[in-house]
């Protein structure tokens, strides 16, 4: 994992993830195993020395199974804001478009952090789904690459029963 201080003197930790598509153009989503079991993007922390494209392609893997080929960078997403408690990280997340190399489908292979899988119409999300996901989706499906925003955290959402 890595974090460096911001001029303002708040804290940033580096994440990546990753747009998926199949072949109907839906768009592969986990839903996390803890906290406020929400859907995302696969993908989670870059680790020290490693470089986002590395670490998307690494956490894909581990919680899919999936071998990926990335594609493009969709944008870079500073997650900001206090909807999640005032000492909350700022996270900035590396989105990059994806393609599954080979056969197969993604199997859950992280069940401490992934509680589950599937693919989702654009049109048609689950909810509750992480600020950054709902925004990189949105960019995505309009076919912009090189974004660079802010997106602020939503309020923390009731958590869902298990």
């Amino acid at each position: 994992m890595s974090s460096s201080a911001l001029s303002n003197g708040s804290q940033v930790t580096s994440a990546v993830a990753a747009i998926i598509e199949d072949a109907a153009g839906r768009v592969l989503l986990c839903r996390q195993a803890g906290g406020h079991r929400l859907w995302g993007l696969p993908g989670g922390r870059v680790r020290a020395a490693e470089s986002p494209v590395h670490a998307v392609i690494r956490d894909i893997r581990e919680e899919t199974g999936l071998e990926t080929e990335i594609l493009e960078l969709i944008g870079l997403y500073q997650l900001t804001g206090d909807g999640c408690g005032a000492s909350t990280p700022d996270l900035f997340v590396h989105v990059f478009r994806g393609r599954i190399d080979g056969d197969g489908g993604p199997a859950l292979n992280a069940p401490g952090r992934i509680s589950g899988l599937g693919w989702h119409d654009t049109d048609c999300l689950p909810e509750p789904m992480t600020a950054t996901t709902r925004t990189a989706i949105a960019d995505a499906t309009a076919r912009r690459t090189g974004v660079i925003r802010e997106v602020q955290r939503d309020a923390e959402p009731e958590v869902i029963d298990a």
